[in-house]
């Protein structure tokens, strides 16, 4: 997983081994730990779950543009692709990919999406 979030461009916190792994995106921290050493200290123990969990990890951008070009930047770095880029009922365009552990990512452009100069999400509509 480390290598996948770096091949996206994703700068790695220094302080990162094979035990955790860090990546500041915007105002998120991504931290990346082995799943037995998670399933330890988060679920006592009870294996990682496998397959899809229902929950999807949403990377907005500030330009249409940018979701067919972070989709094909992750497919190209090992993503799985889950739904090609599409523009939405909602007004934006998303596209759906799975990166190499399964976990469900949306590239997501919003209309009236409001980000900082870190990409941190400060505020939506009006």
């Amino acid at each position: 997983m480390r290598r996948f979030y770096r091949d996206l461009g994703w700068e790695e916190l220094p302080a990162s081994d094979d035990g955790w792994a860090g990546f500041v995106l915007g105002g998120v921290l991504l931290t990346l730990y082995p799943a037995d050493r998670l399933a330890a200290e988060a679920a006592d123990g009870a294996p990682a779950p496998t397959g899809w969990s229902g929950i999807t990890l949403i990377c907005n951008v500030d330009e249409r543009e940018q979701v067919d070009s972070g989709f094909a930047v992750a497919v190209a770095a090992g993503a799985t692709a889950v739904h090609e880029p599409v523009d939405r009922s909602w007004g934006g365009r998303s596209a759906y990919i799975a990166d190499p552990e399964g976990n469900r990512w949306e590239i997501a452009w919003a209309p009236g999406l409001r980000l900082d100069a870190r990409g941190a999400v400060t505020g939506l509509g009006g």
